[in-house]
């Protein structure tokens, strides 16, 4: 008589049960086991991974594209092993302590910071150009702000170009407004995530658009802050706000629960409460008719103190939507109300397409 296997709880072979794989902790490895899960289910990201696009990308002449070949193939491994299985990201863990010596030993490291390591070194050896051309300084003052946003983002991509760059890669507007003359000069500078204060409420809750706020409200600079005005060419007590000139296809927003990174001697404990669905940031943009909605597809958690705390991540499956727990080498089902906790640390939004939005 066939006894029947009690049933895992995803199905062995079916397209999504794929990638729901452990990976190993390799000895306080947790805050690295968490951001390649969020990247993991990153479904671009993947894409360019699974159909092998980025062997295209890898360029011949650079010695260095180990990083990037180690991961897609933990990515490939990820996205084909069965779902009972636990992976070792070793090789992989081997090659980003190459290209950055900190991640070296097996001390608990900094989820957001390790990710900026890690897209900065993927795109260092996708990126299309290989002789960036030299640095010329051209004057863009006399451009209304969209042109001359646009021009300063074609100069990044002249020396920056590649697949995450074309993911991950937003452009931040900051304008300063001299308070004698009312001059507003402003500035172009890319970014690749976004850290947020936590904006203090009374009850230890505070939303995500606070935060957002918070980040992008007019700033007085006085005293020994005060900046040179380009028009009165002497220094001036000044007002500087941030807009967001163009937004990138994978939003990164890094809830800032430490004091600084280096130090890390306390950690804010404030729920955020931020949206799953139709996070729509159009009161940010620089232009005020540019629609952009954005849903959440991954978040990094760290829970704990600051001294001894545990990395795990909550991912929805790009082909089921369904969301999970990656604890290390554990994978377990969640229900989407449990994705939000005081926990959160960095999150992963992706633009949701206007078709999707009908």
């Amino acid at each position: 008589k066939l006894t029947r296997r009690a049933a895992t709880p995803f199905s062995k072979n079916s397209k999504t049960s794929q990638g729901l794989v452990g990976l190993r902790n390799l000895g306080n490895t947790c805050f690295m086991n968490s951001i390649l899960q969020c990247l993991s289910n990153s479904r671009d990201l993947r894409d360019y991974c699974l159909q092998n696009s980025y062997k295209r990308d890898l360029n011949s002449s650079r010695t260095n594209t180990a990083l990037m070949e180690e991961f897609a193939k933990l990515i490939q491994t990820i996205w084909t092993s069965s779902s009972n299985e636990v992976v070792s990201p070793s090789e992989f863990k081997t090659q980003i302590q190459k290209y950055a010596p900190r991640f070296v030993g097996y001390n608990q490291q900094d989820a957001q910071e390790f990710l900026r390591f890690l897209l900065d070194g993927l795109h260092n050896e996708v990126n299309h150009v290989t002789v960036r051309p030299k640095a010329v300084v051209e004057d863009f003052d006399h451009l209304p702000d969209e042109e001359k946003g646009k021009r300063m983002w074609k100069k990044y991509l002249e020396r920056e170009d590649s697949k995450i760059v074309d993911l991950f890669v937003g452009q931040l507007k900051s304008s300063l407004t001299c308070s004698e003359c009312g001059y507003c000069s402003t500035v172009f500078d890319p970014f690749w995530d976004l850290s947020l204060p936590i904006a203090k409420k009374g009850y230890g809750e505070t939303s995500l658009m606070d935060c957002m706020r918070l980040f992008t409200k007019e700033d007085v600079l006085d005293g020994d802050e005060k900046p040179t005005c380009y028009r009165c060419k002497v220094r001036r007590k000044c007002t500087k706000k941030f807009t967001i000139q163009k937004f990138p296809r994978i939003l990164v927003l890094h809830l800032k629960r430490f004091s600084e990174a280096r130090i890390r001697t306390s950690k804010l404990t404030a729920f955020v409460n931020f949206p799953l669905r139709d996070l729509d940031l159009r009161e940010f943009a620089s232009d005020n008719s540019t629609h952009v909605v954005y849903n959440l597809y991954a978040v990094s958690n760290h829970s704990g103190t600051t001294l001894g705390g545990h990395y795990t991540a909550y991912c929805k499956h790009p082909l089921s939507g369904e969301w999970y727990t990656f604890n290390d080498s554990r994978v377990t089902p969640m229900s989407s109300n449990q994705v939000r906790t005081s926990d959160a640390y960095v999150l992963f939004y992706e633009l949701s397409s206007p078709s999707s939005r009908m």
